[in-house]
């Protein structure tokens, strides 16, 4: 009964095959194989334009390479509160672009309330010695509370970073989950609606230590190999990134698995509103379900074998807890069975 992360799945048969498969074989080095050139161009497929796309190891590389590239001195970067660069990277967007400034600002469900994204931009103009220039505007699909942008508010953001001249981020850690619940296609939920740079997740679904930064505008990117390079992230055998996002892309896998681990979240939640012990804590989508349990109820689930994390309150959440109540989330994996989620709910009681 593993729900702790998605992080901790294994990796999916067909990506392990392609790994095998390439190490049977040699290639240019630094990105110049014939795979690291075909998934480029399947990359710009997929997107239906043009893009630029580098092969990193971490979500929190991809990220911080980002705002690298398009960082000014005394650059302010708006992102929500509780998203993983302000919680989760140890200080290496600030690292990596030198001293570029996180502001974290408000919104329910982890998304940003574009009101607050405004007033935070206005508060930042006219630019200031003292006070630093906004820079980018980063969110996060789907958001650090399990709940997922629909368009026309990613759309909305969007409006409001390009009336600012500021360029819009999407930390895509689980990009595909995202896409999967929306149902729109990967261009609609990125470039369509105003997104510029996206990092792109795919470990957490599958592969093994693979991500990826795009560029939907590749002029953007002029600075991208030299910082990539500069912070290790120039892998010489990049080809075994390429023929993982290879086989993750073919046939659609990667949509594939996310609706999988949908579904388990699904189950969860289905399950979860018939329990009279636990509740969900919000409405989440995705593959990421966070519920209010009784601490004595946690700690008996652990005891038998169920593993998930305690979470704190995020903002906006409106939850009122008892002192002996506590908020947990669960996290489906493409791993995940249905009988994982059977046992943990016939656990619960």
């Amino acid at each position: 009964m593993q729900f702790a992360s998605d992080n901790w799945a294994g990796a999916a048969p067909e990506i392990v095959d392609a790994i095998v498969a390439e190490a049977a074989r040699s290639g240019e080095a630094y990105g110049g194989s014939r795979i690291d050139k075909a998934v480029a161009a399947r990359f710009s497929e997929i997107f239906e334009r043009d893009v630029a796309v580098f092969f990193v190891a971490t979500g929190s590389a991809a990220n911080a390479l980002a705002m690298a590239a398009v960082n000014r001195p005394g650059g302010v970067i708006l992102c929500h509160a509780d998203c993983h660069m302000v919680e989760g990277e140890c200080g290496g967007v600030e690292y990596l672009t030198g001293g570029a400034r996180l502001l974290g600002l408000p919104g329910a469900g982890g998304q940003i309330d574009s009101a607050k994204l405004e007033a935070a931009i206005k508060g930042l103009t006219p630019p200031s010695e003292h006070g630093g220039r906004a820079m980018a505007v980063s969110i996060t699909q789907q958001t650090e509370a399990g709940t997922v942008y629909p368009l026309d508010a990613i759309r909305r953001i969007a409006a409001i970073a390009k009336a600012n001249g500021l360029p819009l981020h999407m930390d895509g850690a689980r990009f595909a989950n995202a896409l999967a619940h929306l149902g729109a296609s990967p261009a609609e939920m990125t470039w369509k609606a105003g997104v510029d740079m996206l990092s792109f997740g795919a470990t957490k679904n599958g592969c093994i230590a693979a991500e990826a930064l795009v560029f939907f505008d590749p002029a953007m990117a002029s600075d991208a190999p030299f910082l990539r390079k500069r912070a290790g992230q120039l892998f010489s055998k990049s080809r075994f990134l390429a023929a993982q996002f290879d086989a993750y892309l073919h046939g659609g896998l990667w949509l594939d698995l996310a609706r999988r681990s949908n579904a388990i979240a699904d189950r969860m939640r289905a399950g979860l509103a018939n329990a009279k012990n636990a509740r969900e804590a919000w409405p989440t989508s995705g593959n990421e379900v966070f519920a209010v349990l009784k601490k004595v109820d946690a700690a008996r689930l652990r005891g038998a074998g169920a593993a998930f994390h305690d979470w704190a309150l995020p903002d906006g959440s409106g939850l009122d807890l008892a002192d002996d109540e506590g908020v947990v989330r669960f996290v489906a994996a493409f791993t995940t069975r249905e009988d994982d989620v059977d046992a943990f709910l016939k656990a619960l009681g």
